[in-house]
């Protein structure tokens, strides 16, 4: 089995985050997954950079993409399928941003239970 890289991962996910960003031309406050994965992709590197062992590092980050998740909830669309929503979207959190934070969380999840 490989060992994972903790540096590699952050870079990677910080990667992936930009690339969703590129081809979906979102930005935080779009009301999008993004608004979830970008602040989890900028935690996770600035944790591992702080020295964070890579279980702690995505705890914390993970809890960020929560938390930004929920406050999409103020938020009004700009894309995706919620945009014809607009103003009734407001009050309820992103579907895409919530079942990021949830997939996150997931991996999390595997991550603490099998060691890399």
């Amino acid at each position: 089995q490989d060992k994972v890289d903790p540096p590699a991962l952050g870079r990677a996910v910080a990667a992936g985050a930009d690339e969703l960003a590129r081809l979906g031309k979102c930005q935080i406050g779009d009301k999008t997954m993004y608004d979830a994965l970008a602040p989890f992709a900028d935690a996770l590197s600035e944790n591992l950079a702080d020295g964070q062992d890579l279980i702690t590092a995505w705890t914390a980050a993970q809890t960020v993409s929560e938390q930004r998740a929920a406050q999409t909830a103020d938020l009004t669309p700009k894309l995706g399928r919620a945009r014809p929503l607009a103003q009734r979207s407001i009050g309820t959190p992103d579907a895409g941003a919530t079942s990021m934070a949830m997939v996150l969380a997931a991996v999390g999840r595997v991550l603490a239970d099998h060691p890399c």
